[in-house]
């Protein structure tokens, strides 16, 4: 996988968890990190604040992994965050 892919991807989803990234690029973590870590330089990429979880009551989800990144676009950059 190249960057590109993983701006494209990106692009599609908008905002998505590191855990869905490694399994559809089936890669690991840190490798992702570091390629997000190029986007979020470049301004075209921001991480969201961390959550303590998905969202549901389980806590099954490893924190590490729910890691939120989101493709700023256009929209973005002028305020409309929704």
């Amino acid at each position: 996988m190249i960057l590109s892919d993983l701006r494209d991807y990106l692009r599609a989803q908008h905002r998505i968890a590191l855990a869905d990234l490694i399994i559809h690029f089936d890669m690991d973590a840190d490798a992702l990190r570091g390629m997000l870590g190029k986007w979020i330089s470049k301004g075209k990429v921001r991480k969201l604040p961390l959550t303590a979880s998905c969202g549901t009551s389980c806590c099954q989800c490893d924190t590490t992994l729910t890691e939120i990144y989101e493709w700023v676009d256009e929209l973005n950059v002028k305020g409309d965050l929704t």
